[in-house]
């Protein structure tokens, strides 16, 4: 059945929910693999192993995507300007990547298995933000930044405040050890009572 021209195409946004689904488990199945690293000496080295095979990840999808090129007849053509940047966008997510994993380590030392819930909120709210100030950087807005209206600019406000909330108190975030009840606090020196 041919697609009705007055209807709108929106295939775009089944991919964005789909990026939205990987990416959202991305961080969790991540520190999960960083975890089942080898332990002893080997544990500093979890996070580099993980990202290891993150990398090994994205280069099979490379091909799978050079076969659907192909497959598509495309005649691998390429221009300079839009290899350049595409390698600049490629550098920016490995290098959000590697230091994702960094982060996940790091917050896995005080939040142990709920290191995600720390980090990825400040990750997928923080970046929307640097995401619509580098667009507006390389496509300025009609009228200059003076004309960005105020729903916008609470906006960003919002998404950065509501990453530190969720953040910060994710029911999974213990904050390190529980302190113990007084209850079952053994006095230092029984004889003193």
């Amino acid at each position: 059945m041919p697609a009705n021209p007055t209807t709108p195409n929106i295939t775009w946004l089944y991919f964005a929910i789909l990026t939205v689904l990987s990416w959202g488990v991305y961080g969790v199945i991540l520190h999960k693999g960083r975890g089942h690293m080898p332990v002893g000496p080997e544990a500093p080295n979890a996070s580099l192993k993980a990202f290891l095979f993150v990398c090994i990840a994205y280069a099979v999808i490379g091909v799978a995507a050079a076969v659907l090129l192909q497959l598509r007849g495309s005649n691998w053509s390429f221009t300079g300007e839009g290899i350049r940047w595409s390698l600049v966008a490629g550098a920016a997510g490995a290098i959000g990547a590697f230091t994702l994993v960094l982060a996940l380590g790091s917050a896995a030392q005080i939040y142990k298995g709920a290191a995600p819930a720390a980090v990825m909120p400040i990750v997928f709210a923080g970046a929307p933000v640097i995401n619509t100030i580098a667009a507006m950087l390389l496509h300025p807005p009609e009228g200059g930044f003076k004309s960005l209206p105020m729903p916008f600019l609470l906006g960003c406000v919002l998404a950065a405040t509501g990453a530190f909330l969720v953040a910060k108190y994710a029911p999974s975030n213990t904050g390190g050890a529980h302190k113990p009840a007084a209850a079952q606090i053994a006095p230092a020196n029984p004889a003193a009572k």
